[in-house]
């Protein structure tokens, strides 16, 4: 079995140096492949125009496809045909590829490919012809995953009506396993769409390769997440068709994550292996994706972990696994890496994850929570605190600060929010106590405030060099980018401070935390599939305006399975208490909605006609084409309040 390894270098560009040192590292472990998710970070010659003002050069490309056939590592370039083809349609000249159309027929400036476009098959020809030469697997991998625009433009839903949606997606996969072979190249696809369209894979060329993904632990099968999680076999019906398999783990955190969960990745990867032995697949890819909000060497480190499976096969627990990994990475001692080891599964306990928690890199005015979190988040920050005196390696010491960092502010704005109510309530009793309580607490908290001031300062003097470690020094890293955007936060909050300070009736004006009122409800995902919960305003035209929406996915394991029990607090600032309000799903599946109330910190109110609990949505599909949409309502309910 083939053992894989990938490059995320589409989100951002690692300096080639530290590329080439990697090298000789991957092939000591063990590891027989490199597959590079490029996107437009690579050049083009083909299509000029494509690739982005940092991506690697020809020659530079050129250097460590070399350097990787020295060491005994073959490469396999990752080149989007279908979706996450962005890069394409971000440029003018190919603006037009876009299936989705404004209703005058243009091409909007975002989505995917349209693969019976007549200029598609050109296009595809050049890139693969411009990657063809950096293919020393002797494959290209043409992505084709999460294409959930397929049959959009007015083009393929004809075909689609005359054939089926199966077999327009099979002549798109056809039409490019042509383009490849013509190059000698044998095609690669991820394996996501044929879950949705099984009724394609006969229709699919024999000797293609699929990579079946999933990230999360499994005890028999990966499973669907659009499908409530349901568990999915493709291996008898890919066998059968003479299709290579592949699975195919991750090893990095989920998007805004400072650090991955290294239990659940190792976890994840070992259910993979085990599923690979089982099932005689061709190879195990441990794949990266979207790693630029973290030290690169922190996935070097799950990846040099992994290779304990086929190195140490008789260690079975992760910390030896993760002490393998701290040792190969770092060259720590025994002793030290078992140290290490297990500070890095005791992170978990304080992970950075799902949207709930991510939605505070936006913006600071959706904490006011009757169940903020402040108390658990003041409980990491001070976990992360007493690990800055540990002795820990460079990127894995920036790490743990960063994610310090986070916990401090989480806990910081969900305080900061409470107090605004606690001021209120004190102005609205017009005593001289109160008076004296009142100013007592504006005086803490801008003591807090400025305090605060300096945990940014000192997180992005971190961030900064986290990311110059490994990429390149000119660039502001998506770290430091949220940081500003908290330090311009934090600057409205103290001048609004001031202002009350100056006029104390202010206390009732809204403020970077808090909105006049604030609309506040529990959000209970008792059935996990792609729900996402939005929050809109009548306007007096009778339209409805968008005020706050996020995503239900946690990206944690304990989510990942049918039927669970999570509770997340959802809050939106509400400037205008008469203007009707609502709370709508869209999406896939069901939620629970419990304890609505608007208040603006003294006042509470409830929603009359409606239940302190209800449900919203449908329940998810188990089969078929998710038919879905992120714009449109599945479901609402109008909130009326007493």
């Amino acid at each position: 079995m083939l053992r894989a390894f990938q490059w995320d270098l589409a989100r951002q560009v690692e300096r080639l140096d530290w590329l080439l040192a990697q090298l000789p590292r991957y092939a000591a472990w063990g590891y027989d492949e490199l597959y590079l998710h490029m996107e437009d970070a690579v050049e083009y010659p083909s299509l000029p125009g494509v690739a982005r003002a940092d991506a690697y050069s020809r020659r530079d490309l050129q250097k460590l496809v070399t350097a990787a056939t020295h060491f005994g590592i073959k490469v396999v370039p990752i080149v989007n045909l279908l979706g996450h083809t962005q890069y394409l349609i971000k440029t003018p000249a190919y603006r037009d590829l876009n299936e989705l159309r404004a209703p005058d027929g243009t091409p909007l400036a975002r989505g995917q490919i349209c693969p019976l476009h007549p200029r598609t098959l050109e296009v595809a020809e050049k890139l693969l012809r411009d990657m063809a030469p950096f293919c020393t697997a002797g494959k290209v991998h043409v992505g084709l995953d999460e294409s959930f625009h397929l049959a959009r433009c007015p083009r393929c839903r004809t075909e689609v009506a005359k054939i089926g949606l199966a077999a327009h997606f099979a002549g798109h996969v056809q039409r490019l396993h042509g383009l490849t072979t013509h190059l000698g190249l044998r095609m690669a696809m991820w394996a996501d769409m044929l879950a949705f369209i099984p009724e394609a894979i006969p229709l699919l060329p024999r000797g293609l390769i699929a990579y079946d993904w999933y990230y999360y632990p499994f005890a028999r099968h990966p499973r669907v997440e659009l499908f409530n999680f349901k568990e999915c076999n493709l291996v008898p019906a890919l066998r059968a068709h003479g299709i290579e398999y592949w699975g195919c783990p991750m090893n990095g955190a989920f998007r805004h994550e400072p650090l991955p969960v290294f239990g659940e990745r190792l976890a994840n990867i070992g259910s993979w292996w085990r599923r690979c032995q089982q099932t005689q697949a061709e190879g195990i890819l441990i794949t990266s994706w979207e790693p630029s909000r973290l030290a690169q060497e922190m996935t070097t480190l799950v990846d040099a972990a992994a290779a304990s499976l086929w190195l140490n096969p008789e260690v079975d627990d992760a910390t030896t696994m993760l002490a393998h990994g701290f040792a190969r990475v770092f060259g720590l001692g025994q002793g030290r890496a078992q140290a290490a080891a297990r500070v890095a599964l005791r992170c978990d306990e304080h992970a950075f994850a799902g949207y709930a928690r991510w939605e505070t890199n936006d913006r600071w005015d959706t904490a006011a929570a009757p169940d903020d979190g402040a108390v658990r988040y003041a409980a990491g920050a001070r976990f992360f605190a007493r690990l800055a005196h540990q002795q820990l390696s460079p990127a894995f010491a920036s790490s743990v600060t960063l994610a310090g960092y986070i916990a401090a502010r989480d806990a910081f704005v969900r305080t900061s929010a409470r107090a605004v109510f606690n001021l209120r309530r004190l102005l609205a009793k017009k005593s001289a106590v109160a008076d004296r309580d009142f100013t007592r607490l504006l005086e803490e908290l801008k003591v807090r405030a400025a305090a605060f001031a300096g945990d940014i300062r000192r997180a992005r003097t971190v961030a900064r060099a986290m990311w110059r470690r490994t990429r390149d020094l000119e660039a502001v890293s998506p770290n430091e980018t949220v940081l500003a955007a908290d330090a311009t936060r934090l600057r409205a909050w103290r001048q609004w401070l001031t202002r009350v300070s100056r006029r104390p009736a202010a206390a009732w004006e809204a403020t970077p935390l808090v909105g006049c009122w604030q609309l506040s409800f529990t959000v209970r995902n008792f059935a996990p599939a792609l729900q996402k919960i939005v929050v809109e305003q009548q306007s007096p035209d009778g339209t409805w305006r968008e005020m706050h929406s996020r995503f239900t996915i946690e990206f944690r394991a304990s989510a990942a399975r049918p039927r669970t029990s999570l509770r997340r607090p959802f809050s939106v600032p509400v400037n205008d208490p008469v203007a009707p309000l609502r709370v709508a799903v869209r999406g896939l599946g069901q939620v629970g909605i419990e304890n609505v109330t608007l208040t603006d910190g003294v006042t509470v109110r409830r929603p009359k006609a409606l239940r302190r609990k209800f449900t919203l949505g449908r329940r998810a599909p188990m089969c078929g084409w998710p038919e879905f949409s992120l714009a449109q309502n599945a479901d609402e309910r109008v909130l009326e309040f007493r």
